[in-house]
């Protein structure tokens, strides 16, 4: 698949500070891993899956044996309907950005489900403890 051809970030500060953004071990997620893996649950973090078709998925969390894939969306980046605000300047570049990665989730999610996995996607303001008793409530369905 060829890469859009997207506009550039506003300036050289703002490109500085997108590099700066963590891809994995976000806040949210390491608070999250961290109550699950104190209750006894193993996993795998930032785990490659290859589904059938289709480029490879990486989940945040991933329970391999039961095939759930949890995913921590930040609210900016994946436009939460209820915290996700759109930037009001330069949206040549932001609107085309944020748009693309919904459609991201969403085939990453239909590709996943289609190689047999249950896609579980939790919002970084969703409380850690409630996060992590929905992944608790996920596999005990799986069983």
């Amino acid at each position: 698949m060829v890469k859009p051809d997207y506009p550039h970030p506003a300036s050289p500060a703002v490109t500085k500070v997108m590099r700066g953004n963590k891809r994995r071990d976000t806040k949210p997620e390491v608070r999250i891993r961290s109550l699950l893996h104190r209750s006894g649950l193993r996993f795998r973090k930032d785990h490659r899956v290859r589904p059938a078709e289709g480029r490879p998925v990486r989940v945040d969390i991933a329970f391999t044996a039961r095939r759930l894939a949890v995913f921590i969306d930040g609210c900016f980046w994946h436009s939460c309907p209820e915290h996700g605000k759109r930037p009001k300047r330069n949206t040549a570049y932001w609107h085309p950005k944020l748009t693309r990665n919904m459609e991201r989730d969403a085939e990453n999610t239909a590709a996943l489900t289609r190689a047999g996995w249950t896609v579980l996607r939790i919002w970084e303001h969703v409380a850690p403890e409630d996060a992590a008793e929905q992944v608790r409530a996920a596999l005990e369905a799986l069983l």
